[in-house]
């Protein structure tokens, strides 16, 4: 398996060189679909009060692109007139202001594209094996961290051991 693997339909990566969210879009660009719907997650510079200085991510490449090419099965099936999906996750360190996740999604009609971005995200959140951990600036330290999972619209887990 390549850590850079497409189909007609299917672009998905995992890897410390991301395509940029104008690449993902040329990906998923149809004459046959009128919209594309796009999510790029950026590294913010703050959390809860501290000076985030950047993100870093682990991830077990093969694992992280199978999981990843099935949930945009999962989304062609929920959503069958999707056309292309992107989507694709840095490993190693994230700046701020830099995207850490791109997903494109292009459909005849906005509505599937849109729905076919936000049920990626968040399944890509809770299902995915790529772990984040957020390095503050200064003294600040670091801390690993888990996604906020939903289910009936309350966050089963949070954030884990802060780092010495």
């Amino acid at each position: 398996m390549s850590s850079d693997q497409s189909t007609d339909r299917f672009l998905v990566k995992v890897s410390e060189d991301l395509p940029t969210l104008e690449e993902c879009h040329s990906f998923v660009n149809s004459p046959s679909c009128g919209a594309i719907s796009s999510f790029a997650g950026i590294t913010r510079d703050n959390f809860q009060g501290k000076q985030v200085n950047h993100l870093s991510y682990e991830g077990y490449v093969p694992m992280a692109e199978k999981e990843l090419r099935k949930l945009c099965e999962e989304a062609t099936v929920k959503f069958p007139t999707i056309g292309q999906i992107a989507a694709v996750h840095i490993l190693g360190d994230c700046p701020v202001g830099s995207a850490s996740v791109i997903l494109c999604a292009s459909s005849p009609h906005r509505k599937e594209a849109m729905h076919c971005v936000e049920f990626l995200i968040d399944e890509l959140k809770a299902k995915v094996p790529i772990w984040k951990r957020e390095v503050y600036e200064g003294d600040g330290g670091a801390i690993w961290k888990e996604n906020v999972e939903w289910k009936e619209g309350k966050p089963k887990r949070v954030m884990v051991r802060q780092e010495e």
